[in-house]
């Protein structure tokens, strides 16, 4: 466990690194969502959204799951290229646990849309956004706990695919229904009935409900213990069948 948790330590440290080098790497993940706050948020001030709080309590804590949603779901791309570039042929002979290449990868995309799920919060306070300061961070929290799970099964198909050109669209393919499903831009309570049950084997609609009783302080709320049962879950899921694929690939 020590030696895992020291590599996991390094492999994170060289991403991480990596990516403080790279302003494109933390600015631009946050640009689309800061976009829909300034473009798209406006529009929905003075309509009644079927729920409580007002419409930036609803938005909002839509935007940081879809910054992890499109974040971390892409997150294989890089492992792509780094295959073709051989830098995954030249870890696989050194001493560091394989499990940790994966674990080091995945707490860095985490961190990473941490930090700009929170520029946006600032972004959003900007425009008129008041939420408390505890249901901010369970926004954060189960931002990163998305971000953990997606990449996890990101990088598990990257090791699969052969080329960008192969993984974008599948990615993309799951995305978009998810997306649409989860209610992240508007409540699901404004969908028609098929839809709503629908959109309830989508397990970000939890995740998105809960965000959204933690912003206007309803910490009792049932959807808040769903949402955390189905964010774990999620978590587990995912990190196991990210391991095991990630070992059984020789990463």
């Amino acid at each position: 466990m020590p030696t895992i948790l020291t590599d996991t330590a390094l492999v994170f440290g060289r991403y991480a690194r990596q990516t403080l080098r790279s302003k494109a790497a933390m600015t631009f993940g946050a640009l689309m969502p800061s976009l829909y706050l300034v473009l798209y948020g406006p529009l929905l001030a003075h309509m009644p959204l079927g729920g409580t709080g007002s419409s930036w309590q609803v938005l909002v804590p839509g935007l940081l799951l879809q910054l992890a949603l499109f974040g971390a779901s892409f997150a294989g791309m890089a492992l792509i290229i780094e295959k073709q570039h051989g830098i995954v042929d030249r870890m696989r002979v050194t001493p560091v646990s394989r499990l940790a290449l994966l674990l080091g990868r995945i707490l860095r995309d985490a961190a990473l849309l941490t930090v700009q799920a929170a520029v946006i919060v600032l972004v959003a306070v900007a425009m008129g956004l008041r939420a408390p300061l505890p249901g901010v961070l369970l926004g954060f929290a189960f931002t990163a706990v998305l971000a953990l799970s997606l990449a996890s099964l990101s990088y598990a198909l990257a090791m699969k695919a052969a080329a960008p050109t192969s993984f974008a669209p599948l990615v993309n393919a799951v995305n978009m229904p998810a997306m649409l499903l989860s209610g992240l831009l508007l409540p699901m309570s404004l969908a028609p009935g098929w839809l709503d049950v629908l959109s309830h084997v989508m397990p970000l609609r939890y995740l998105v409900d809960a965000v959204r009783a933690a912003f206007v302080g309803h910490y009792s709320d049932p959807a808040l213990l769903r949402g955390t049962l189905a964010a774990l879950a999620l978590l587990a899921v995912s990190v196991t069948a990210g391991t095991r694929y990630f070992r059984k690939a020789g990463a």
